[in-house]
């Protein structure tokens, strides 16, 4: 079951990715929600789907919100 949530979140990633503030609320989300190790691999994917996007890396780079010590804060 786990395995399927995080697929669905990278399949939510992806058809998000056209708005960059809701794909940062959504990784952010993702960040809260999976376990160390599923964090390492989004970290992976991430990096992966940015080569492709470089107009939403440029905004994550740029805005304040996105921060990895943010993201790994619990709500």
């Amino acid at each position: 079951m786990a395995r399927a949530y995080y697929h669905y979140t990278l399949n939510v990633l992806e058809k998000v990715s056209f708005d960059a503030p809701l794909f940062t609320k959504e990784l952010k989300k993702a960040y809260r929600s999976f376990l160390p190790q599923e964090r390492l691999e989004l970290d992976i994917w991430l990096q992966k789907f940015l080569l492709q996007k470089p107009d939403l890396l440029a905004y994550l780079q740029q805005s304040n919100e996105f921060s990895r010590r943010d993201l790994f804060k619990a709500s």
